[in-house]
């Protein structure tokens, strides 16, 4: 019987791409409804009544063009070569239904895996056997994170004194702050927009405009940390919520101000603005070489609970 490659028809058929699971499974119909994604962009391989591989993509702005690749499932217990085979039919079809004829690199792919993926034969062999057919059309593993939450209950620590916290004022106010912190990022996002020739303020201003102005939540939650015994400006914190959960967008200290351990006060600000709204939880990022960030977001007591997977194109 030959397999059949095909977008889904409609939201009727959910059901059907959920015959493979991936853990954001329970957010798909929201994101049809919302028009963060269509059925256009769902796309199944299926035998009979088998869903061999599924395919998605998602954006953050309903018209939008796919902002992102985040479903890309394979029914692990196919051999191989025919497991990849099928995958990579998939995404070679999918994806020139779905993508613009003019893209001139596709969406970012991204991937929550377990945190032990690595030393687990079964979950290594599913997330590179998903990783080698993205390879082989021209992706790159750009960073590897590690996926954090705060819970409610876990104590934060009370302000030191040293510093003074105020509402980030507009764009200007927060860019002029964004701008430096891009200077000696560790963030390899940041690091990519550098090397791809954007200056210090233009990185800024892409990371800013795709993703701190599309939240709904007040920017008043948003806090520039000052010292409180000259008024000198040392970093920021942006506590907001996405499409999904509370989070720490962003958070930065000045060049200047670094290694005095202002990052802690910052990210405990953060987390006392979004406990004040009663937040069921907290959700954070960080790169996994971003070490320093890493103990930060530990001492203030977030759990490292799970690891994502960002490839890129081009």
């Amino acid at each position: 019987m030959s397999v059949i490659f095909r977008p889904l028809a409609g939201p009727e058929e959910l059901d059907l791409f959920c015959k493979l699971s991936y853990t954001l499974d329970h957010e798909l119909a929201d994101d049809l409804a919302e028009g963060r994604r269509l059925p256009s962009w769902m796309w199944v391989a299926v035998r009979e009544d088998r869903v061999l591989a599924r395919i998605s993509w998602w954006t953050g702005t309903k018209g939008d063009t796919p902002q992102a690749l985040d479903f890309f499932d394979l029914d692990d217990t196919l051999d191989e070569p025919e497991r990849s085979e099928v995958g990579a039919e998939l995404l070679r079809r999918a994806a020139a239904a779905v993508l613009p004829q003019d893209v001139t690199q596709w969406p970012e792919y991204g991937r929550y895996v377990p945190g032990d993926w690595h030393d687990n034969a079964a979950d290594r062999d599913a997330v590179e056997a998903r990783m080698n057919i993205l390879q082989a059309s021209g992706a790159r593993l750009l960073v590897e994170r590690l996926r954090l939450e705060w819970r409610p209950g876990t104590p934060v620590a009370e302000p030191t004194g040293r510093l003074v916290f105020r509402p980030v004022r507009d764009r200007e106010d927060l860019l002029a702050l964004m701008t430096p912190v891009m200077e000696g990022t560790l963030d390899a996002h940041g690091q990519a927009d550098l090397a791809g020739g954007l200056s210090l303020r233009e990185a800024a201003e892409l990371h800013y405009d795709e993703e701190l102005a599309h939240f709904t939540t007040p920017q008043e939650w948003w806090r520039v940390a000052e010292r409180a015994d000259t008024g000198e400006p040392v970093g920021f914190v942006v506590p907001a919520r996405n499409n999904y959960h509370p989070i720490i967008a962003y958070i930065g200290v000045l060049p200047a101000h670094r290694g005095q351990g202002y990052i802690d006060e910052l990210l405990a600000e953060g987390t006392r603005v979004l406990a004040a709204e009663d937040v069921p939880r907290i959700r954070a990022a960080t790169d996994l070489a971003n070490v320093p960030m890493a103990k930060a977001f530990a001492r203030a007591g977030y759990v490292n609970f799970e690891r994502a997977l960002n490839m890129t194109w081009g």
